[in-house]
C-alpha cells in the first residue's frame, strides 16, 4: 500500500511563534501580545495561553493542588509588562528589577506560556512567591516536565538567563522537549542552541520513552524563505520557532 504524504509550509514568520521560542533581552518577542481567541482563564484576571492553560490544570488535578497552589501571574499585555517593570523600578531599585523583572518586550510572560506560582497562602508576594523546595510545590516541581512545564530560572544558570533564581517560574515548552532539559538540566537558552546541532534531513536528536520515539531536528530559515516538508498523512508533528533564525520540527513515531 502507497504511503500517503502531507506537504507541510514553514515561511520565516513561522520563525517567532510556538512553544519553543526563546524570548529574553537578547531575542525579544516579534510580536507585541497573544490574540484572546488563544488564551484561557485560569484564575480571577490570569489567563494563559489556551494548551498551556489546559495542561496546567491537568497537572494541578492530578495533585489535587489547586486550592494549595495559587496562580500569581500569567499572560500580560506589553503595557502590562511595561508597568510592573517601572513600578519595580520605583518600589525595588534597579537591581533587583534587573535581576527578577525582565523588561518590556523580553519577558515570557507576554507569551502566555509562563505562569508564576506561590504555595497559598493569605498574603502572596506578586514579584517573588513562596514557592518551596518541599511540599505540594515540590511534588509540582517534580511533575512538571511530564506535562510540558520547566522551571525557567534556576540558581546556577543564572548567568546564562540573565534572570535571578526563580523558583515560582513555570514555562510552558512542551514534552518531549520538558523531559530532555529537566533530565539534561538545560535551560531553554541551552536547548534551543543544543538542537542547531541536529539540522533537518540529517541528524535528528531522538527520545525514547517506552515504545515511543521522537526525533527533534532544526532548520534555518532566511528572511522570506517559504519551505515545504513533507509528513505521513498520519503522521503526528509539530513545529516551532525558536525566536532566532530557525524552527525545530518534532515528529513522533509510535504512540
Amino acid at each position: 500500500m502507497e504511503k500517503v504524504m502531507e506537504k507541510v509550509l514553514v515561511n520565516s514568520a513561522d520563525v517567532y511563534k510556538g512553544y519553543l521560542i526563546l524570548v529574553n533581552k537578547d531575542y525579544p518577542l516579534k510580536k507585541e501580545s497573544v490574540s484572546r481567541e488563544r488564551l484561557s482563564g485560569i484564575g480571577e484576571g490570569i489567563c494563559l495561553e489556551n494548551r498551556t492553560a489546559s495542561m496546567l490544570m491537568q497537572l494541578l488535578n492530578e495533585l489535587k493542588a489547586k486550592k494549595k497552589i495559587t496562580a500569581v501571574s500569567g499572560y500580560r499585555s506589553f503595557k502590562e509588562q511595561e508597568k510592573i517593570y517601572t513600578n519595580s523600578l520605583d518600589e525595588n531599585g534597579r537591581e533587583f528589577t534587573e535581576k527578577y523583572v525582565a523588561l518590556p518586550g523580553a519577558s515570557e510572560h507576554q507569551t502566555g506560556l509562563a505562569i508564576d506560582l506561590g504555595e497559598t497562602k493569605k498574603e502572596i508576594n506578586f514579584l517573588c512567591p513562596e514557592f518551596p523546595y518541599k511540599g505540594i510545590c515540590q511534588e509540582f516541581r517534580e511533575k512538571a516536565a511530564s506535562y510540558g512545564f520547566i522551571q525557567r530560572y534556576e540558581k546556577e544558570k543564572e548567568g546564562i538567563t540573565g534572570i535571578g533564581h526563580e523558583p515560582w517560574h513555570f514555562r510552558y515548552v512542551g514534552y518531549p522537549h520538558s523531559k530532555i532539559m529537566r533530565e539534561g538540566n538545560l535551560t531553554l537558552e541551552e536547548y534551543t542552541e543544543e538542537i542547531e546541532n541536529h539540522p533537518y534531513g540529517e541528524n535528528p536528536l531522538v527520545f525514547g520513552e517506552g515504545k515511543q520515539k521522537v526525533e527533534i531536528s532544526y532548520l534555518e530559515m532566511g528572511e522570506g524563505e517559504e519551505r515545504a516538508l513533507s509528513f505521513l498523512a498520519d503522521a503526528i508533528y509539530q513545529v516551532s520557532g525558536n525566536n532566532k533564525k530557525g524552527v525545530i520540527i518534532t515528529k513522533w513515531q509510535g504512540r
